[in-house]
């Protein structure tokens, strides 16, 4: 049993730590806002994440047999958002010359959203509540077993990339416009390009 759990903690590492979506937008975060004010947002995807595995492990991922076209809603409802974050990113200044609405940081909201609105999310949820089902004697048990760990590994693995973001940022000088210009876009279209793993 205790090679299955390691088995568990390697899955949920991995998972969390490849590039996508999630880790794009806390690079940005960390590179525009740096670590501190990155928190509510890393927080928001880790808790989204932890929650959408555990609805999954009580048996909510069932609905997606119920009902046939949700899979195809959600492919587009996340393509969409992707989009919207990937916009915000875009268009963000260099830090420090940022005014109104794009002097905050995107929060723990809009990162819960990121992913229940992610169909590449809802098939990791689903197949980590039926890969791992005998770890726990209840479905209650496993719910709660698995949203911790994938909590917490995005925790980790998002801090990660958010330091990464915050590391990018010190090599930029705040007055070099066009590099953040640049810096921004490229993240940006990254964002861009995870949409393509929603359709695979």
């Amino acid at each position: 049993m205790s090679e299955f759990f390691a088995s568990l903690l390697t899955f949920a590492l991995v998972s969390t730590i490849s590039p996508g979506g999630a880790t794009t937008l806390v690079t940005a975060s960390g590179a525009q806002f740096g670590y501190m004010r990155s928190i509510p947002l890393m927080s928001g995807i880790a808790a989204g994440l932890a929650s959408l595995i555990g609805a999954a492990a009580l048996g909510l991922g069932s609905i997606t047999q119920l009902i046939p076209h949700l899979e195809l809603i959600l492919r587009i409802v996340g393509s969409l958002y992707f989009l919207w974050l990937a916009w915000t990113i875009g268009r963000q200044a260099a830090p420090g010359t940022r005014t109104g609405i794009d002097a905050n940081p995107i929060g723990f909201g809009a990162g819960f959203l990121l992913l229940w609105a992610n169909p590449k999310g809802w098939t990791m949820a689903i197949s980590s509540a039926g890969s791992f089902g005998r770890l726990a004697d209840t479905p209650a048990a496993l719910a709660a077993l698995l949203a911790i760990v994938f909590g917490l590994s995005a925790a980790l693995s998002l801090s990660l990339w958010c330091t990464g973001g915050v590391w990018l940022a010190r090599s930029i000088r705040p007055d070099a416009g066009w590099r953040w210009r640049i810096l921004n876009v490229t993240l940006a279209a990254l964002l861009v390009a995870s949409i393509a793993l929603l359709w695979l």
